[in-house]
């Protein structure tokens, strides 16, 4: 590991989307000896995100914004000359491209800054991608053939990388983590006369589940049972999204949950966490989509629920086993599996000391393997191997 502090180039398209304000807290839990300038094409959200060297391409005069945008678009060239600028301009040691297509874009980018190029894959990069298009098959290739490293979230998805053609050696699994410091734990009881209270908190995509989840609801209700139901979260602009949420409200209809049901919409991670304190089981029955898209990994949500002391109702989808260990942290349904589902939610209400117990655990699963602290750490040392 290098001992000397270096630069890294982070380069993600976006700086930043709501539903990707992991990538904030990766990048703000690397040490002191790493400094991240962050590269992006379009400013999103920087309040939300400030970080210190950030630098967008929509920022730059017009001079240096027109013959990047142009070249790309008739297809002379994928990457952004403004990214070799800014890396040569920062003293970058390495180009770190967020999401596998972002990475193909960088190739010539990383060999003009002469330097080595890391890509982390996050999901529907390596599933979804390669299917609905096979050009990515053979960008892929040339991706896998060029890069120094390849980043993952666990073993699955490193599976899944090996399928698509990666060299095994050139993959290395890096958890996505929390900050468990600024998360503190509650233990969930459920008194005699209160209701219990589920949480769902996902866009709203087909391999998210959630017709899956308000279907086991909807036998939880007719079991008897009483709850309330929170969803946090919304369609995307994107027609996939909006057919998935029209599924969604036909669900919600036909099991009759509206008069139980808050519904939400896209809030910031403070009311998340305010919503979670408030709520027993968190709700989380992703699936493999017809599309094939997938969580990839696993949903940073899960582990931000567990950190809060919930216990989490779940599938064996992807890497969400190694995140909520069935029957200790949380209870895991095959996917698509809504017999399970509401087995497990039914459980989980006729023996609510195993809320109190599952939720604990969870919380001990996610300090001693998925801190955010700790993974920097991790990560600073692949940056460092590296060089």
């Amino acid at each position: 590991m290098s001992d000397l502090p270096f630069t890294v180039l982070q380069y993600t398209v976006h700086w930043l989307k709501l539903t990707e304000s992991w990538l904030y807290r990766e990048i703000l839990s690397l040490p002191e000896s790493v400094t991240s300038c962050v590269v992006c094409e379009r400013l999103v959200d920087y309040e939300s995100y400030p970080v210190p060297n950030l630098r967008s391409l929509m920022d730059e005069p017009i001079v240096t914004r027109f013959p990047d945008k142009v070249f790309r678009r008739l297809g002379f060239r994928q990457h952004l000359d403004y990214t070799v600028r800014v890396a040569r301009e920062s003293s970058a040691r390495i180009l770190h491209s967020h999401f596998g297509h972002v990475g193909w874009s960088n190739i010539v980018a990383a060999g003009k800054a002469r330097i080595p190029h890391v890509v982390s894959f996050y999901g529907t990069d390596a599933s979804r991608l390669p299917g609905v298009d096979r050009r990515w098959r053979s960008r892929y290739d040339e991706l896998f053939a060029t890069a120094r490293l390849i980043l993952c979230e666990g073993p699955y998805f490193a599976n899944r990388l090996v399928a698509l053609g990666c060299p095994a050696d050139k993959i290395t699994i890096n958890p996505l983590g929390v900050p468990v410091s600024g998360i503190h734990a509650v233990s969930r009881t459920v008194a005699n006369s209160e209701k219990l209270k589920i949480l769902i908190a996902a866009t709203f995509l087909e391999k998210k589940g959630l017709p899956d989840a308000i279907e086991a609801l909807g036998r939880l209700k007719r079991s008897g049972i009483d709850f309330q139901l929170t969803i946090m979260g919304d369609a995307t602009p994107e027609k996939r999204s909006q057919n998935e949420k029209e599924r969604i409200l036909a669900a919600l209809k036909e099991n009759g949950l509206f008069g139980q049901t808050r519904l939400l919409g896209y809030k910031p991670r403070q009311v998340l966490f305010e919503e979670a304190y408030g709520h027993h089981i968190f709700l989380s029955p992703s699936r493999t989509s017809g599309d094939g898209d997938t969580e990839g990994g696993a949903p940073v949500t899960l582990i931000e629920m567990a950190a809060t002391g919930m216990p989490v109702v779940s599938t064996r989808h992807c890497d969400i086993p190694s995140r909520v260990i069935d029957g200790v942290t949380g209870l895991l349904a095959d996917e698509g599996d809504v017999g399970g589902l509401f087995g497990h939610l039914a459980t989980l209400a006729r023996n609510p000391d195993l809320i109190t117990s599952m939720g604990g655990a969870g919380r001990d699963l996610v300090e001693r393997k998925f801190d955010a602290s700790k993974l920097g750490l991790k990560l600073a040392a692949i940056y460092g191997g590296i060089l």
